[in-house]
């Protein structure tokens, strides 16, 4: 994984540590980063994205206490050995709570009933399925 293949927008309300959490955990469960695939160091992903290093080891930190990544000496950090896939559904799940907040949110803001939004979000879930 390289530092680029973060997408940072700092004008976003979602604190930048929490846009690399997400981001992150969103790409070990997609398998995009397999365990053992090693991480960007917080120097590297801090002057790629122009942003303060404590914001990205804040970041790493926390996915470290989350089990999805996990230090190694000389290495820095990695994708924990446990697979996603083994991990709770309750646990994947809870990755996706801030994005099911924001759109929930944004949802009520357009006034659109909850059944219209679910068929969307079902329709987004299939596409490339068939």
């Amino acid at each position: 994984m390289e530092a680029m293949n973060l997408h940072i927008e700092p004008a976003a309300p979602e604190p930048i540590y929490r846009q690399i959490v997400g981001q992150v955990t969103r790409l070990v469960a997609a398998g995009q980063c397999p365990p053992g695939t090693r991480l960007p160091s917080v120097r590297d992903v801090a002057a790629a994205h122009a942003i303060n290093p404590m914001t990205v080891s804040k970041a790493y930190t926390q996915l470290e206490a989350q089990g999805v990544l996990e230090r190694q000496r000389g290495k820095g950090m990695v994708v924990a050995a446990q697979p996603q896939e083994q991990r709770p559904q309750a646990e994947r799940l809870g990755a996706l709570a801030p994005a099911l907040h924001a759109l929930a949110l944004q949802a009520r803001q357009l006034g659109l009933p909850p059944a219209a939004v679910l068929e969307a979000l079902h329709a987004c879930l299939h596409e490339g399925a068939e």
